[in-house]
């Protein structure tokens, strides 16, 4: 199957890396020439400004270009997926066979991945451009999984809590260390011993902290350090919702 990746952000790059490493035939497409020319040189592909024939078009582009892009594709036989978690496959305008495409990762274009084990996720029209989908997946993935957008929705809005979210807060825990000039690497052990636990026990059933002891002492003390009133705001909105899960007055 002849591919042509749309776009040359993270997630464009990661798949066309993806793509190259596993000898699928692929090219780059996009209006950013000096970009696509970069990672053209960095993984041999060849590019292009002018839309090529292809069987696959993957349009990896942010959710709010999506739909024009889609529109600039004039092949009715061929098969086009964009790569969002939250957008339907409606989103494509055109009169080609539409799906969705979706690997879910966070990507950084400096961040080496063991592209095997990211998870995609596929959506087509039909079962026949499903199963297409899902054996293209599965030369990049040995995890692959067909699901409905309906469940979409809810896969994206999990990665949110369990990316972006606790992403978030490993920044704000940052601002705290550099307050005190306590070098963030210290903490480094202990994020990783937390995220390694889930990988054997479920979540709720190793949570640690004052919180989940109700030590009332413990949290009145912490409210008392926090200056930032955001920060502030989190910290109590999380200690809230542990007390909620563990039913703890």
């Amino acid at each position: 199957m002849n591919t042509v990746i749309i776009g040359s952000g993270n997630v464009a790059y990661h798949l066309a890396k993806a793509f190259k490493e596993r000898l699928l035939p692929v090219s780059l497409f996009g209006r950013n020439a000096g970009e696509l020319e970069r990672i053209s040189d960095e993984l041999d592909l060849p590019f292009y400004t002018e839309l090529p024939k292809a069987d696959l078009f993957l349009i990896c582009v942010s959710d709010r270009a999506v739909e024009e892009v889609s529109l600039q594709i004039p092949y009715q036989d061929a098969l086009v997926a964009h790569t969002s978690g939250s957008l339907p496959r409606e989103a494509l305008k055109g009169s080609y066979r539409k799906a969705c495409f979706y690997p879910l990762q966070t990507f950084s274009r400096k961040q080496k991945l063991n592209y095997s084990e990211i998870p995609i996720f596929v959506d087509a029209e039909t079962p026949e451009d499903a199963n297409v989908l899902k054996h293209l997946a599965s030369e990049i993935s040995g995890s692959v999984m067909e699901i409905s957008f309906e469940q979409r929705k809810y896969l994206h809005l999990t990665a949110v809590f369990a990316c972006n979210f606790v992403n978030h807060l490993f920044a704000r825990a940052k601002e705290i260390a550099d307050a005190q000039e306590i070098p963030f690497r210290y903490f480094l052990p202990l994020i990783d011993e937390t995220v390694k636990k889930i990988h054997h026990a479920n979540p709720e059933d190793v949570q640690t902290g004052p919180a989940v002891r109700n030590d009332k002492t413990i949290l009145e003390r912490h409210e008392k350090l926090i200056t930032n009133t955001e920060t502030a705001k989190i910290y109590n909105v999380m200690n809230e919702s542990i007390r909620t899960m563990y039913h703890l007055e």
